[in-house]
């Protein structure tokens, strides 16, 4: 394949609307290797909490929408989320199974979607990014980028090449922390009970701050540190991967 030269970024609501840092450091990881980043007009949410809450009727004019806005250019997507990126890239097709037109649509905007991480080291083949941060921090696999799509070794690779930066092996790293959309806010008590032991594993590192690829989850986690009164931050990847020295 060769490599791409522009791509679109699908921002996702959570970075839009919480943490406009995290897309924003996307941005300048991708200028700083020459990649041109268009942000396409008219981007909304992708439909995955009514997806994922059985509301499929509702899910879908979000998602035509959404590959609407996505096939105007030809340029591969690059999603800062797991969670996104396994909704445009797998649940698409299976909302759009009976519907010929949206079915192919789908088809071909899967085949050009990227998790953030994947795309920096599959396609571009990049792990070192120069980067420095001198401090501990803690990994936490997110569910969607670990079991939807596959995703383990790329976000780890990249950290890895973090000048300063050492990584601490988080306790029963591959636990749910929690959140899970729409789950936190039905199975309350099952979702706070789950963020508490996540609380504990990562606190029990000793680490400077949590690192993750989901948005989402790092908002839950941090939500709970901050009630705890702890010290330790989140950050997304990309906020780590910047050409400049940093401290933790």
């Amino acid at each position: 394949m060769t490599k791409p030269k522009q791509v679109q970024l699908f921002v996702t609501c959570m970075i839009e609307a919480l943490r406009p840092e995290a897309g924003l450091a996307v941005v300048s990881v991708l200028e700083s290797l020459g990649i041109e980043v268009s942000v396409p007009a008219g981007q909304t949410c992708c439909g995955q909490p009514a997806f994922n809450g059985g509301l499929w009727e509702d899910a879908l004019p979000l998602a035509r929408h959404t590959l609407d806005v996505l096939s105007k250019s030809a340029a591969p997507i690059v999603v800062p989320s797991g969670s996104c990126a396994d909704m445009i890239k797998h649940h698409y097709l299976e909302l759009f199974a009976d519907d010929p037109r949206y079915a192919q649509l789908a088809k071909d905007i899967a085949a050009r979607t990227y998790e953030f991480t994947e795309f920096l080291v599959d396609v571009l083949g990049i792990t070192d990014l120069n980067a420095h941060f001198k401090g501990k921090i803690a990994y936490h696999p997110s569910c969607h980028l670990l079991r939807g799509l596959g995703i383990d070794q790329q976000p780890r690779e990249l950290l890895k090449s973090v000048q300063g930066l050492e990584v601490i092996d988080l306790p029963n790293a591959t636990e749910c922390c929690g959140f899970g959309g729409l789950f936190a806010i039905k199975m309350g008590d099952i979702s706070s009970a789950m963020l508490q032991r996540k609380l504990d594993a990562i606190e029990s590192t000793g680490a400077q701050a949590v690192v993750g690829c989901d948005v989402s989850c790092l908002l839950n986690i941090g939500g709970g540190l901050h009630r705890r009164g702890s010290k330790v931050e989140t950050k997304y990847i990309a906020e780590l991967l910047l050409d400049t020295d940093q401290h933790g």
